[in-house]
């Protein structure tokens, strides 16, 4: 679709690069993105054009593009600062309109987010409202970012790092922070954000993938030299799988997925649809093998007998919700309902609450994997006698007593074989109920599914306020 009949359009912006004034076509498609009339830009293409206008003091005129809805939007953008340097006027022309599944929009943001997962070295899950929900960094100056993360579950993403410019303003559109720049506390390099929607297609946002990218490596950086940093805290195990060649197979890996995206979605040229199906396999092999890099990382932090996880003031119910949130998509594609806890509905308890996530997304991952198609999934949690506890319960096969007992061994698939899974899931779960004084048990029986109960000490200061 064309529409270069549309006159030129004009808006204003002032000192803080808000826009105070549009003309439309401008002024709908500023709307639809999320923005407000006055309110900071939220076409990234726009606001970068404005920013060095009025930083430099000249007029400059470029073609932009952005993303609306199914479209492509791309026009002709003349951005003039004021004399008194309070602002910028900025005429659009040219505007024109293509479909968004041309298949060179889809090859640019593959490749954009291929490049992205690759290269990140530090990446969060984050919520609708682009809260935290956990966050995990590769290299030594996130360590304080993961921290921060960690202590800061619920809070928007934003509060912990210094974006560049004047988009701190808070609420902040998703497609605005796609692609800034900022700086965090620990490290003394730039580093570029990118924000992959999560159930976008669908039309219901279930979150973000944040991926943040460093400008520099860490070489060049002006960080502390490894022998000011203080020396890891001795261990009593021997060497670990996780810990010791964990980092040394991820990137590896990674590169391996992003390269076979890179076929996959033919960005280096033609390719038969064989061979394209054969990348496909590669990436999601690759992804399997990831997922079993994160499992053996973890296993190797849950046996070890110093660790201890954060207790905390959590709510079950909020944590199962959110599970819901995460996996919603995962659900609606093999067609199961999962019925998450009502908004009014509460189950304070002691715990970590990164921990107990980890543990809901891997009870609820393995019901939506293992369910029959069409059918419901549940989330119940209720509390009694001093315990908190959240209930998971499908209407799968089920399992007998022997499998009962054998579900929550390492490495135990139940006979199962080419789902990529490790059969680490259950047994780490165990571990990390067990470490924060609760239970992991399951009540089950062939043919009437199972019920995975997580019990932990109830926040009974909360439950008295």
């Amino acid at each position: 679709m064309s529409q270069n009949a549309l006159p030129k359009a004009e808006a204003r912006t002032d000192a803080q690069d808000y826009l105070t004034a549009a003309d439309e076509p401008l002024a709908s498609l500023h709307r639809r993105s999320g923005g407000t009339i006055p309110g900071p830009i939220v076409t990234p293409a726009l606001l970068e054009l404005v920013r060095k206008a009025r930083g430099y003091g000249l007029r400059l005129a470029r073609p932009i593009t952005a993303r609306d809805g199914d479209e492509q939007i791309s026009v002709w953008a003349e951005v003039e600062p004021d004399t008194q340097g309070q602002g910028c006027r900025i005429a659009l022309s040219g505007w024109q309109a293509h479909p968004v599944d041309s298949p060179e929009l889809h090859t640019d943001r593959a490749q954009h987010l291929a490049v992205a997962r690759q290269s990140a070295e530090f990446s969060a899950r984050l919520g609708p409202r682009q809260e935290v929900l956990a966050g995990q960094g590769t290299a030594p100056d996130t360590a304080e970012l993961e921290q921060a993360f960690s202590a800061g579950v619920g809070r928007a993403w934003t509060d912990f790092v210094e974006l560049e410019g004047a988009i701190h303003h808070q609420p902040v559109h998703w497609r605005l922070l796609d692609g800034a720049r900022l700086r965090f506390a620990g490290s003394q390099r730039d580093w570029r954000a990118t924000l992959a929607p999560l159930g976008e297609a669908s039309g219901e946002l279930g979150g973000f993938d944040l991926l943040l990218c460093p400008e520099q490596p860490l070489a060049e950086s002006a960080g502390p030299a490894p022998h000011d940093r203080p020396a890891p805290t001795p261990r009593s195990r021997g060497p670990g799988i996780g810990r010791d060649i964990a980092p040394v197979l991820r990137q590896p890996v990674s590169r391996i997925i992003a390269n076979a995206e890179t076929i996959r979605t033919r960005m280096a040229g033609p390719l038969a649809d064989e061979y394209a199906s054969y990348a496909a396999d590669i990436a999601n092999a690759g992804e399997h093998l990831l997922a079993l890099i994160d499992d053996l990382t973890t296993l190797d932090m849950v046996e070890d007998e110093d660790f201890s996880p954060a207790p905390d003031h959590i709510d079950l119910a909020d944590v199962a919700r959110r599970a819901a949130g995460i996996l919603g998509v995962r659900a609606r594609d093999r067609g199961i309902n999962v019925d998450a806890p009502k908004k009014d509905e509460s189950a304070p308890a002691i715990g970590e609450f990164r921990r107990v996530l980890q543990i809901l997304l891997n009870l609820l991952g393995n019901a939506i994997r293992y369910a029959p198609e069409g059918s419901c999934v549940w989330l119940r949690v209720e509390s009694e006698g001093g315990r908190a506890r959240v209930i998971v319960a499908d209407q799968g096969e089920g399992l007998d007593a022997d499998q009962q007992e054998r579900v929550f061994r390492k490495f135990e698939r139940l006979g199962r074989s080419g789902d990529g899974g490790s059969g680490l899931g259950l047994y780490i779960s165990r571990r990390l109920a067990h470490a924060m004084q609760g239970s992991l048990t399951v009540e089950s029986a062939p043919g009437q599914g199972a019920r995975f109960i997580l019990d932990l000490p109830a926040d009974t200061k909360a439950s008295a306020d």
